[in-house]
């Protein structure tokens, strides 16, 4: 399934604009909503997982390619980050 890029930016970039217009007026504490909103992302997620034969075959090899992925993100972000504080020479 291919989503159409604004689909995504588009509210992204609204609620930017909501947020940077409305700072000054309007404070709100979205922290639970955010967390339910996310938990309820999670489980669907999961669920179409769980429903998918040829997902559910395919799991452990997509696993293993996401861990390496994942780990090798981690490792070059400190790595990034340390030469980047090295030149600014942050402690």
């Amino acid at each position: 399934m291919m989503v159409n890029f604004g689909v995504l930016v588009l509210p992204l970039f609204a609620g930017i604009l909501a947020g940077y217009a409305l700072r000054k007026r309007w404070h709100v504490n979205l922290t639970r909503i955010t967390f339910a909103i996310i938990i309820a992302l999670i489980f669907s997620l999961g669920f179409s997982i769980g429903s998918s034969d040829d997902v559910l075959t395919s799991l452990p090899r997509v696993g293993w390619s996401a861990l390496f992925m994942a780990s090798l993100t981690i490792l070059f972000s400190i790595v990034l980050v340390e030469l980047a504080r090295r030149k600014v020479k942050l402690t």
